[in-house]
């Protein structure tokens, strides 16, 4: 995606940008070399060398030795913690959210179509919801209602906002659509209704597997 962390400019990338691109890079491919990161990252092979040992000093990530004097880089449940955080902190900020985040909604909407998936509930009341609404008008879905445990409102736009998925009956799936913490939501929910029916969308960056010891 063009404006993730990994592809701007590293001049005017920040120091949580970078751990944030270090952190996706080795959760997307633990198997990743420091010289094919510090490409990916658009920084210099030093300062990608020295923010792959801070990330491990801070307990982040953690590696192990395979055949070929390589490395095999893992994220420790602190560093998908830690990735949750800088997430939520980057899109907060981000210039083209509106735009991906829409694109990135139509094609799980058209994906909800396909499978026969009508009905959905949004996960978290928000700016990620409102676009979701929106989005909603030009696809063959409806949204039930919004779960959100902390909403002070019985409504979101129209919608019905409902404190547990226990109060809601009759849906398809869930889409999750906090932005604050996105990986906590997907693990409540996933738990509660299959993995399977609990929609993230990539720009939230979670992991739909729980965070191992690398074995």
């Amino acid at each position: 995606m063009a404006d993730d962390p990994s592809t701007r400019n590293p001049a005017v990338l920040s120091e949580g940008e970078i751990t944030l691109g270090v952190l996706d890079a080795v959760h997307e491919n633990g198997d990743v070399t420091q010289r094919t990161l510090s490409r990916e990252l658009g920084i210099a092979l030093g300062l990608t060398n020295a923010y792959l040992k801070r990330c491990m000093r801070k307990g982040l990530i953690k590696a192990r030795t395979v055949p070929a004097n390589r490395y095999f880089y893992y994220l420790t449940p602190k560093g998908f913690a830690e990735k949750s955080r800088l997430t939520a902190e980057y899109l907060s900020h981000s210039f083209h959210f509106y735009g991906r985040a829409r694109d990135q909604m139509d094609d799980c909407f058209r994906d909800c179509a396909a499978r026969g998936w009508r009905t959905l509930v949004l996960f978290g009341a928000g700016e990620l919801a409102e676009i979701a609404l929106l989005c909603a008008m030009r696809h063959s879905v409806d949204l039930a209602a919004v779960v959100d445990p902390d909403a002070a409102e019985a409504e979101f736009m129209g919608l019905p906002v409902r404190a547990s998925l226990a109060d809601v009956a009759g849906f398809d799936a869930v889409l999750i659509t906090d932005l604050k913490q996105p990986q906590q939501s997907f693990d409540t929910v996933s738990g509660l209704v299959s993995a399977s029916k609990t929609l993230t969308l990539p720009l939230l960056r979670v992991s739909r597997t729980a965070p191992g010891d690398g074995a």
